[in-house]
């Protein structure tokens, strides 16, 4: 079999260190923007580097995140509880984005694609998951995000 030469999303936009300049960064923003800095006020410091680890593994990168914190179901029971809204998702979701752009990750249209599609599904899996009565499935497999995913209709 011969292997693919496209690249994963994670390879495209730099790898681990470009992500933990996106994720430090953008937590600079969080802390102020007033309808987000009261859902992360609590957070601990290492708060970013767990988000970029979660994004790589995500995008194609090690699996670093499932191997030091538990992979999907970890961040699901990060969520439970939270009460998140649609207010709140689209402003997380419009401040990275607004990083990417600071941080000069690629612009071409098919990773922003792929990057947008990827955060609109995992906001919304997020605000599901955030609602009372909401629980850990613990069998849940970690994302894989690639160039133009299609998932099915969300089953719950």
């Amino acid at each position: 079999m011969q292997q693919s030469e496209t690249p994963t999303l994670y390879e495209w936009l730099g790898g681990m260190d470009v992500l933990r300049r996106l994720t430090s960064r953008f937590y600079e923003h969080v802390h102020e923007d007033a309808l987000l800095q009261p859902v992360f006020a609590h957070m601990g410091a290492d708060h970013p580097e767990h988000v970029a680890a979660f994004l790589g593994e995500v995008l194609g990168g090690p699996p670093s995140y499932s191997e030091q914190h538990g992979g999907h179901p970890h961040m699901i029971a990060q969520h439970l509880n939270r009460h998140l809204t649609h207010d709140k998702r689209r402003r997380w979701v419009e401040l990275l984005l607004a990083t990417a752009d600071e941080l000069q990750l690629p612009e071409d249209p098919e990773f922003r694609s792929a990057l947008v599609g990827y955060l609109e599904w995992g906001s919304r899996l997020a605000v599901i998951n955030s609602q009372p009565g909401a629980t850990v499935d613990h069998n849940a497999p970690m994302p894989q995000w690639g160039w133009g995913e299609v998932k099915g209709p969300f089953k719950g």
